[in-house]
């Protein structure tokens, strides 16, 4: 299955991607039914694997890991992995969640994540995630537009347009109907909507994992239809051109991997021996947004968890396995910041990425981001050779770089890293802004990636 034709076809099933993912659950859920409608095979980490050569993925949690396994992979092959995250900045369900007074009956939410609070006033927002029963079965819930964060007046806040302060206690309580709380139960509504045909029942649920995300459905607009709104664009948006780049890998998969660049002698190589397929990899962690550190997360042992199960059925020794890792590369893309036409002042002044401008090359030299030179000069390489253009960001030296799985799994795995990503204006917004080609400019730069000789 080749990539789409266009970027008008990317862009539009990556709205539906996203609308099909208000949560890190159901965001590798969707992953896990396109990867099996096109072939790959849903493992079991309870079970072993003799799997060699094939397509494969397994889900922990919120976080999958798909790869390709070309034929004639060996003990020493390498792997070139996509990282990516599931998650976005959000608010998640409390325990005791039905709360409310004065006749509102309101949802008790934590904060997840750095999102931008004003962008989630006065909209219309539902609840989705999962539900854990007492019997150890999973189900997902969405509820659809069900709460609001409803904005004071302005005739009750007269400077609200001079410096809105929003408390996170006591402001970011969103209301869902009218009532009495004792006499409603928030968690019977989620057991009501969960997915297919199950049926819960809400004195069963002995855990959930819930969060808020918007209904307000992608759009593409702009005077030259150039602009792409959607919430959770950080980071679906690179999650969905690594699924659909590994899918249209996986249809050529076998085939001899294009040819590397010379090296000029053993310090300079960054991957593979020429001519050798690498094992393609996603790798799509949950909770980027809170730091990282948890079982799914890029921080935890998933990734090397699921290598090492991989490079043992290979038949690698742990000496082999090390010298796959030592020639294996991972990109890491997450979405970066695109120049602000009102606040320049907050950018480099000569590195100002730009919507449709291609894809980013991240660059700190705190190693906020894993990119060096042998990393920045791969993609640049992958870029040229997939004909899609690409712009540096760096961040400006007054204000602190925020950072991304690439320096995790160059920490965790010595695996040579790159830090790259699809430019956005209003980042962590309820809504955030990409252009229309840079989605697809990625998934073209993936599916080169997946498939060479690094």
């Amino acid at each position: 299955m080749p990539l789409h034709s266009s970027a008008a076809d990317h862009i539009r099933d990556l709205g539906d991607y996203v609308s099909a993912s208000p949560s890190s659950f159901h965001a590798v859920h969707e992953a896990a039914r396109r990867l099996d409608e096109a072939g790959f095979t849903g493992l079991d980490e309870l079970e072993p694997w003799n799997e060699a050569a094939g397509k494969f993925y397994v889900i922990r949690d919120g976080a999958l890991i798909a790869w390709v396994t070309p034929e004639g992979a060996g003990p020493t092959t390498g792997f070139n992995i996509l990282g990516t995250h599931t998650d976005s900045p959000s608010f998640k369900l409390k325990p005791k969640p039905t709360t409310g007074k004065f006749g509102w009956l309101q949802a008790g939410v934590e904060i997840y994540g750095g999102p931008l609070l004003n962008s989630w006033l006065d909209r219309e927002l539902q609840l989705a995630g999962r539900l854990v029963l007492l019997d150890g079965s999973h189900h997902l819930t969405a509820t659809g537009p069900l709460l609001r964060f409803p904005q004071l007046a302005i005739h009750l806040d007269r400077t609200a347009n001079e410096g809105l302060t929003l408390d996170k206690q006591q402001h970011m309580n969103p209301v869902f109907g009218l009532g009495d709380p004792a006499g409603e139960d928030l968690l019977g509504l989620l057991a009501e909507r969960v997915s297919g045909n199950a049926t819960v029942d809400p004195a069963q649920i002995g855990g959930y994992d819930v969060v808020i995300a918007d209904t307000q459905p992608p759009a593409v607009f702009g005077a030259k239809s150039e602009f792409f709104a959607s919430g959770r664009l950080d980071n679906l948006s690179a999650t969905h051109a690594g699924l659909v780049a590994l899918i249209a890998h996986a249809a050529d998969a076998g085939g001899p991997a294009q040819a590397a660049a010379p090296s000029t002698g053993p310090t300079s190589r960054t991957g593979h021996s020429s001519g050798q397929a690498p094992i393609a990899v996603l790798a799509a962690f949950d909770h980027e947004e809170i730091g990282s550190a948890s079982r799914s997360g890029a921080s935890g042992p998933v990734l090397e968890d699921i290598l090492a199960r991989i490079s043992d059925g290979l038949g690698a020794s742990v000496s082999q396995r090390r010298q796959a890792f030592a020639a294996s590369v991972c990109v890491s893309a997450d979405a970066g910041h695109a120049v602000h036409p009102n606040y320049a002042e907050r950018h480099d002044p000569v590195n100002r990425p730009v919507l449709n401008g291609g894809p980013l090359l991240k660059i700190n030299a705190n190693q906020r981001y894993a990119t060096d030179a042998a990393g920045a000069a791969l993609w640049a390489r992958l870029c040229g050779d997939a004909d899609v253009p690409y712009q540096e960001f760096v961040s400006n030296n007054v204000l602190p770089c925020g950072s991304t799985i690439g320096p995790l799994t160059a920490t965790r795995l010595g695996i040579r890293t790159v830090d790259v990503g699809v430019p956005l204006l209003s980042m962590h917004s309820a809504r955030e802004l990409c252009g229309v080609e840079d989605p697809y400019s990625l998934a073209k730069v993936t599916e080169r990636f997946y498939g060479v000789a690094a």
